[in-house]
């Protein structure tokens, strides 16, 4: 079935391909982040990666579809880490912020340092990145910004206050964000996973017996490519009508997990 992309009614598969963009993927080392830079390269963009680990981020980059493609190796919540990213390409057409953290904390026990890890993390380096992205006219009219939530911002299970207010954080700054730079065709907008099988989740298992909680996911347990697809799909010109939006990329968990 060929879908209705283009405007004035022409056909088009094309608007699915990432041909000739240069994307910023955080998070790249692993997880959702690996599965999207491999899958953008694929669809055809050169990519800027930046990862903590520079062992995991080399496997990576050495997989990629293309060539061209680029490593900063670094934690994000450092300045000098995101004016690396910023200066790596003169400019970028996408971001696909997928860097971030957990940790299952009851709200009684969470002190400050770790309240604090959360929002540096999780919500201030992808929003101070993107902000020098601004600053300094990195973003190309018609770029495409996309988030990396989770379910957990709107679903709030326990001991998620820390991680879950993060991630709510970044929507809100999202949604305002697109608001802002509407003007200019920059598009923001967020991928809310639910239960998605990467190493943070195994740590996540380990330290808190999540069996059951993953094991409510009416369609199964999510695979990293299954995030990857959505998220190339917002940085593609296939979604240039979506903006300010959350997409809810959990298996049908948010539903029992409310009840």
């Amino acid at each position: 079935m060929t879908l209705l992309i283009e405007a004035r009614g022409v056909a088009s598969t094309s608007a699915f391909s990432l041909e000739g963009r240069v994307i910023i993927v955080t998070g790249a080392s692993s997880g959702i982040g690996a599965a999207t830079a491999k899958l953008c390269a694929e669809l055809g963009a050169r990519l800027v990666l930046n990862g903590r680990d520079a062992d995991r981020l080399d496997v990576v980059v050495e997989s990629l579809a293309g060539d061209g493609h680029i490593r900063i190796v670094g934690d994000l919540s450092l300045g000098e880490t995101r004016e690396a990213l910023i200066e790596a390409v003169p400019f970028y057409d996408g971001l696909a912020s997928c860097a971030g953290i957990a940790a299952l904390v009851p709200l009684r026990m969470a002190n400050e340092a770790h309240l604090q890890k959360m929002l540096s993390v999780n919500y201030l380096a992808p929003i101070s990145l993107t902000q020098r992205l601004l600053y300094k006219k990195r973003l190309r009219n018609d770029a495409s910004l996309v988030f990396v939530t989770a379910l957990s911002a709107r679903a709030a299970p326990q001991a998620a206050a820390g991680y879950a207010a993060s991630k709510a954080a970044l929507e809100a700054a999202s949604r305002t964000l697109a608001l802002e730079q509407a003007k200019f065709r920059i598009r923001s907008n967020c991928i809310a996973p639910g239960y998605v099988e990467t190493p943070m989740l195994q740590g996540l298992g380990a330290q808190a017996g999540m069996e059951d909680k993953i094991n409510l996911t009416p369609l199964g347990r999510l695979d990293p490519t299954d995030v990857a697809s959505s998220i190339c799909f917002l940085l593609s010109s296939a979604s240039r009508w979506i903006t300010r939006a959350t997409l809810t990329v959990d298996g049908g968990l948010g539903i029992p997990m409310r009840v």
